[in-house]
């Protein structure tokens, strides 16, 4: 049960649990007792001020007096400032810091635990690695470094450190989870990377039982939790529930630290009690007085939401900061790519299938220039299989994306190759408009008219071949392939769907790769076979040839 106290009346909140029956047959019994149909609580007068007190005590009643009538305290917000220390960063491409992201690390620098709300795309991951890797050579004690992400993302994440820093990051594995410390100890790992739901494994000595966890110092830490000096938490958002363990756990883990960054573009999800417990794993409920003061002043109790200019300034002034696309708009490339690397789901299917294509390879002799080119039709289907193997592999990890993605109030657009994954998709996100090869004319067109002017039509699944050339979709700036095409000219084609004119933010490209598939191998071939792609007239059957050419001389190693 909830009681809050506003300056008219009292209002009660009845939880569904197993003492809704006793405590509503309490409440009903007050004078004045009146149910409000549209806010789902009971009034009373302020004059049952007794009752209430008496009701408190009795039923254990969380009581909130709530905080609206006190004027907003709001003031200037300050403008991000400016890295004045040099932080080698090196990446093999050549690529260095845009302005926008260097602000993003210098006021990072300031505020040691804070929130990163940077619109995706924007480059939260290089941000907050650089603040703790400059934080390391100005002196500070930040190594070794804890993250916490999604399970699709782990492996980039180690990419990413050791492809911008000297440090050496590790993903842990069951293998070493009672010794990943010492990998520290040695000089193997500056970096410990691992998903939200292996932290129980990996930092977890022992645990309530379910149903007898009532708050996280229920939870017995391992002590090698305090040989970790920061943490970063990437999509923070999941933590938003304080009852999961996942926000439980990743306040018990960054208890104390000097150094905790959390990244998100969508820190409030519904309303502004999602920040309470990202704001308790960072340390900063006391700028804002203390968890009560939250409820009563910015949350109504947790059930609404009030004095948001006041909110939004002192979490800019204290510990977060955003920056959205058209701001930065100067910063930005006109196109941006990013890859996924996932873990597939189907990997024994897929191990399967790839034994048999090699020992398909060898009995047929494909070695032989002349005999490989009448095979390659076979070849062609066999590798289709593979793909489509990997394809199902991803989709637990292009799901998640896609709620992501849409949840921040952004449109996708994601390109498939099999009408199977369509249908796989179409069964989780059943509002997603489509454009196949399977629809007719007038419902391609209504599902592109749906996407780009209906607000409430936020994803587009569409087939390569049906959608990649002549629509425009320039109502997101996000793309996403779970699929791709043979050549680099097709997924150009496939990306400027969204990047034409008309679109008024840089393109976001995602593409998902199965990790150890056959889909590393062809993105690589697609990068390297860029020039000799036609982005005007698209591929041709020699190129995808030469793609083949040299996918089987993958395969051949």
């Amino acid at each position: 049960m909830q009681i809050l106290e506003y300056g008219t009346e009292f209002r009660i909140h009845i939880d569904y649990n197993h003492f809704r029956k006793r405590n509503l047959s309490a409440v009903k019994k007050i004078n004045g007792a009146n149910f409000d149909y549209k806010d789902k609580t009971w009034k009373i007068p302020l004059s049952e001020r007794k009752t209430m007190i008496a009701l408190q005590k009795w039923a254990n009643a969380k009581y909130f007096k709530i905080d609206t009538q006190t004027p907003q305290q709001l003031g200037e917000i300050p403008p991000m400032p400016e890295l004045e220390t040099d932080v080698p960063l090196s990446h093999p491409d050549g690529f260095g810091f845009r302005p926008y992201q260097e602000k993003g690390v210098a006021k990072g620098l300031q505020l040691k635990r804070f929130i990163n709300g940077d619109e995706q795309g924007l480059g939260k991951t290089l941000q907050s690695l650089a603040t703790i890797h400059a934080a390391a050579l100005r002196g500070e004690d930040v190594f070794p470094c804890l993250v916490i992400c999604p399970s699709s993302t782990k492996i980039n994440w180690k990419r990413e450190w050791e492809m911008w820093t000297d440090r050496k990051a590790m993903v842990l594995e069951s293998k070493i989870k009672d010794s990943w410390h010492r990998y520290h100890d040695i000089g193997m790992a500056d970096v410990f990377i691992t998903n939200y739901e292996s932290l129980k494994k990996y930092f977890v000595q022992s645990i309530p039982k379910k149903g007898a966890r009532r708050r996280s110092s229920d939870i017995v830490m391992d002590e090698r939790i305090n040989i970790l000096k920061s943490v970063i938490i990437d999509e923070s958002h999941r933590c938003k529930n304080p009852s999961t363990l996942n926000a439980q756990l990743s306040l018990q883990i960054t208890r104390e630290k000097k150094w905790v960054i959390l990244l998100t573009g969508t820190p409030v999800v519904n309303k502004p009690v999602d920040l309470f417990p990202q704001l308790a794993i960072i340390g900063r409920l006391g700028d804002f007085g203390g968890k009560n003061r939250f409820f009563s002043r910015y949350c109504e109790g947790g059930r609404g939401s009030a004095n948001l200019k006041e909110l939004n300034y002192f979490l800019n002034k204290h510990c977060f900061f955003r920056r959205e696309k058209n701001e930065v708009a100067k910063d930005l490339p006109e196109k941006q790519r990013q890859t996924i690397l996932c873990d597939i789901t189907t990997r024994a299917e897929y191990n399967k299938a790839r034994d048999e294509f090699v020992k398909y390879l060898e009995e047929s002799g494909a070695d032989d220039a002349e005999i490989a080119k009448k095979m390659r039709g076979e070849i062609i289907v066999k590798m289709q299989a593979l793909k489509k193997i990997s394809a199902y592999g991803k989709l637990n990890e292009a799901r998640e994306f896609i709620k992501e993605v849409n949840d921040s109030g952004e449109k996708l657009i994601v390109f498939v190759i099999h009408h199977a994954i369509v249908d796989e998709l179409k069964k989780e996100f059943p509002k997603a408009v489509t454009v196949t090869g399977r629809d007719k004319d007038f419902e391609k067109q209504r599902s592109i008219d749906a996407f780009q002017n209906d607000p409430d039509t936020k994803l587009i699944i569409c087939n390569i071949k049906a959608a990649g050339v002549g629509i425009t979709l320039t109502a997101s700036s996000r793309v996403a392939f779970i699929e791709y095409p043979w050549t680099y000219a097709d997924c150009v084609q496939c990306e400027d769907r969204a990047h034409r004119i008309g679109q008024k933010n840089n393109v976001m490209c995602t593409y998902f790769l199965g990790q150890n598939t056959i889909d590393e191998d062809m993105y690589e071939l697609i990068l390297q076979k860029r020039h000799v792609a036609n982005t005007i007239t698209g591929a041709n059957d020699s190129i995808q040839m030469d793609m083949v050419d040299g996918l089987l001389g993958m395969f051949k190693k």
